[in-house]
Parts: structure tokens; C-alpha cells; sequence
């Protein structure tokens, strides 16, 4: 089992994580840290329990210091954990650095469920490519967890008529009405066409972010109202 350390300053979206983490086999959350000072000491106590944090969700825009920052700092631990740097910046500067720093993947801002399951599921084929310990590795071998982190689901990533920015606006749209919203209402707040609108929630629905369900209460025909979940 491996397990992960969840580093994020958004109590929401750390909450979010925790369970995309949670719906994914081979994977356990060992600990929430909101900062950079938090992540640390939770890595170093797990590590004094003889308990070590195997994968870092790293958020990079943290409160009180850069996520790449406490990534540098988790890299002296031994074993030292992995990393998944979890961020809205695209600049290739910022990519650049988060090589420099160790990070193994990289994921951006906003993704959905089937993006984040595929991330954690290319890293657990790196993990099993490589020998237990400390044991020496074949050049097949590194190749071949080099190759699983290299490999892309273009389906999983990049879904097909889903814009990034469109599906935060809808996320948003959800998260702000606690009753729940219909596609209507939502199209009507983004600014975009009822079956754009529904399309983004049905995403969301099979993702498991929202909650689909009737509403038989109003006038006119039963519409499908659609509620955030985390």
C-alpha cells in the first residue's frame, strides 16, 4: 500500500483529494497537511514511526512557503518520498523548476477524477517496475518504470469537447448552490447553452465530484438537479 501525504492550503479541495485518494486502489492517505511547515512535520513523524510517506500530493502555491520549497525539504528524509506537483501554473519556468526539484508527475488545475486516477495509476506502474530495497536495477528495468511515468491517457487527461477553464466555471457554479443546480441555471450562470451545461455536469456526475438526482417539487416537468458532494 502506498502511502500518501496530501499537501494542500484549500480545506475543500485537500478534502477532495483525500477522497480521490481513497476511491483509488494501492493507495492510502496517511496524512492532510495544509502548509509547507505542516507537510514536513508530518512526513518526519510518520518516518520516526517507522511509517514513511511513499507520494507527495503537492500543491505548489502554499501559504507560507513555495510547494517546491517543501518538496526540497522532504528530499532529505530517507527513504525519501515521491513527489506529484498538484498546480494551476503552466509557465515552462515553473515546470523547469519542479524537475530540478525532484517531482516525479506533474498535474494541472482543474482536472477531473479520471485525470487524477491516471496519474496515481502511471506512478504505482513506476513503483512496480522498480525491485523492493535497495537492490541494484537492470537498465530494463529503469527503462521501464521511466516509461510508465512517460505514458499518457490523452482520453484520461485532455477529455474530448471538455475545456479546462469552462469546467472550472462550472465546478464553481455547483460548489456556490447547496440545493443544487439543473443544467439550466448553471448554462444560465457560466454562460453557456443548457446542453454545454449538462454535458459539464455529466462529466462531473461520472466522475463522482456531484450528485445527480430528480426533483419532482416544481412546476412543470421533473428536472435533474445537480449537488457537490465534497
Amino acid at each position: 500500500m502506498i502511502r500518501v501525504l496530501i499537501v494542500e492550503d484549500d480545506r475543500a479541495i485537500a478534502a477532495a483529494h483525500k477522497s480521490y485518494v481513497e476511491r483509488i486502489p494501492g493507495f492510502e492517505v496517511a496524512a492532510v497537511a495544509h502548509s509547507g511547515r505542516e507537510a514536513v512535520t508530518a512526513a518526519t513523524r510518520s518516518q520516526k514511526r517507522d511509517e514513511s510517506i511513499d507520494l507527495v500530493l503537492m500543491d505548489i502555491g502554499l501559504p507560507d512557503m513555495s510547494g517546491l520549497a517543501a518538496a526540497a525539504a522532504l528530499a532529505g528524509l530517507r527513504p525519501r518520498p515521491d513527489v506529484i506537483a498538484v498546480t494551476s501554473a503552466r509557465d515552462l519556468a515553473m515546470v523547469r523548476a519542479a524537475v530540478a526539484h525532484g517531482v516525479v508527475l506533474y498535474l494541472l488545475k482543474p482536472f477531473t477524477f479520471s485525470a487524477f486516477r491516471e496519474k496515481l495509476e502511471r506512478y504505482l506502474e513506476y513503483r512496480a517496475a522498480l525491485p523492493a530495497g535497495e537492490t541494484a536495477v537492470s537498465q530494463q528495468e529503469i527503462d521501464r518504470a521511466f516509461g510508465a511515468l512517460r505514458t499518457t491517457d490523452a482520453r484520461a487527461t485532455s477529455p474530448k469537447g471538455i475545456a479546462p477553464q469552462t469546467m472550472a466555471e462550472v465546478s464553481r457554479a455547483v460548489r456556490a448552490s447547496p440545493d443544487g443546480v439543473s443544467a439550466g441555471e448553471c448554462g444560465r450562470v457560466v454562460g453557456v447553452s443548457r446542453v454545454t451545461a449538462w454535458r459539464y455536469l455529466e462529466r462531473l456526475a461520472e466522475d463522482g465530484v456531484v450528485d445527480r438526482r430528480t426533483d419532482y417539487g416544481r412546476t412543470g416537468r421533473p428536472q435533474v438537479r445537480y449537488t457537490w458532494l465534497h
